[in-house]
C-alpha cells in the first residue's frame, strides 16, 4: 500500500536568516568602485581648487610656485579689485552681458522646448514622426558647424555685433526639445488635459497655467542646460561680435590673455592673474543658479519615481 505524504512534509526546511544580515548587506562596499568615485571626484574637483588657489597669486607667483597650494602673500582681494576696475570697469560690462544673454537664452530655450515638447508628445499631425526626426538629428550637428551660416544669415539681417546675435541662436535647443518630448508624454496625463478641454479651457490657457506646471522639473533641467551653455558660449560671440562693450566674460577674458601674451598696449605685468581671477568670479553666478534650483529638479525626479 503506497502512502503519500502531505506536500508540507516534503519541503525543505526553510532557512533561517541571521538577524541583521540585511544590514550587513547593506554596508558592504567595492573598494574599486571607491576609488573609481574617489578618481572622478578629483577630475572634476581639482581644476576648480587650481582655480581658487591660483586667483590670490600674482602673475610672477604664478610661475614660481606649486599650482595646488598658497603663496607666502596672498592678494586675493587685491586681485578681485584689480579685475573690476581694470579698463575703466569693463569686465563688469562683460559679466552684466553675459548674464543677459544666458538669462534671456535659457528662458526663452527653455520655454520653446516645453511647447514643442509638448506639441509633440500630446498632438498628432501629418508628418509629426518625420519632424521629430529632424530634431533628433539635429543633436547630432555640432554647434561649430553652423557658426559660419548663421553669421552669414545674421549679417544680411543686420543682426550682426548686437546682442540679437548671441541670443537668437541660443534660443533653438534641439537636445532641449526631445528630453521635453520624453517627459511630457509621461508627466502630463491625457486625462487632466481632456478635463481642461471639457470646462472650456483653450489650447493656450492649458498650456500656460496646467501643462507648464507639470512640466516644471524637466523646464529646470533644459533651463540649467541651456544656461551653462550660453554661459560658457566663446566661439559664436567671438565671431559675432567686435565691440568690447558686447563682449561676454568668456571673449573678453580672452582679449585680456592674449593682451598679456603678446604684450599690448595697456597690459600690465598682473594681467594674466586678472584673467584666473576673472575666471574664478565668472563661475560664481553659475553655482548660485545651480544651488537656487537643484531643489525643483531633485523633487521632479523623486516624484517620476513613484508610481500613482
Amino acid at each position: 500500500m503506497t502512502t503519500t505524504l502531505p506536500t508540507a512534509e516534503l519541503a525543505p526546511p526553510a532557512k533561517r536568516v541571521p538577524a541583521g544580515a540585511g544590514k550587513r548587506r547593506r554596508k558592504r562596499h567595492s573598494t574599486p568602485l571607491t576609488i573609481a568615485m574617489l578618481a572622478v571626484l578629483a577630475y572634476f574637483l581639482l581644476p576648480l581648487l587650481w582655480l581658487l588657489v591660483a586667483s590670490t597669486k600674482s602673475t610672477q607667483d604664478l610661475f614660481n610656485t606649486f599650482g595646488l597650494w598658497f603663496s607666502h602673500a596672498p592678494q586675493l582681494l587685491t586681485n578681485v579689485k584689480a579685475t573690476f576696475t581694470q579698463d575703466d570697469g569693463v569686465f563688469v560690462h562683460w559679466l552684466l552681458n553675459t548674464v543677459m544673454y544666458a538669462g534671456v537664452s535659457s528662458v526663452g530655450a527653455a520655454l520653446l522646448a516645453a511647447a514643442g515638447g509638448y506639441g509633440f508628445a500630446k498632438f498628432r499631425f501629418r508628418g509629426d514622426r518625420v519632424a521629430f526626426n529632424l530634431v533628433v538629428g539635429a543633436v547630432m550637428v555640432p554647434a561649430t558647424a553652423l557658426a559660419i551660416p548663421t553669421y552669414l544669415l545674421f549679417a544680411k539681417a543686420g543682426l550682426v555685433n548686437t546682442p540679437w546675435s548671441v541670443i537668437l541662436p541660443s534660443l533653438v535647443n534641439p537636445f532641449g526639445l526631445y528630453l521635453m518630448r520624453v517627459y511630457a508624454e509621461d508627466a502630463v496625463p491625457d486625462s487632466i488635459l481632456e478635463a481642461a478641454r471639457i470646462d472650456g479651457a483653450g489650447e493656450a490657457r492649458i498650456f500656460f497655467r496646467i501643462v507648464l506646471r507639470l512640466l516644471g522639473p524637466g523646464l529646470v533641467t533644459v533651463l540649467l542646460f541651456t544656461l551653462v551653455a550660453t554661459w560658457n558660449n566663446y566661439f559664436l560671440p567671438l565671431i559675432m561680435l567686435n565691440n568690447p562693450n558686447l563682449y561676454p566674460v568668456t571673449v573678453g577674458l580672452s582679449s585680456w590673455a592674449a593682451q598679456a601674451q603678446n604684450g599690448g598696449a595697456g597690459s600690465s605685468s598682473d594681467m594674466l592673474a586678472l584673467v584666473v581671477t576673472g575666471s574664478l568670479i565668472s563661475i560664481v553666478p553659475l553655482v548660485v543658479a545651480f544651488l537656487m534650483l537643484q531643489r525643483y529638479w531633485q523633487s521632479g525626479l523623486a516624484s517620476g519615481g513613484v508610481k500613482q
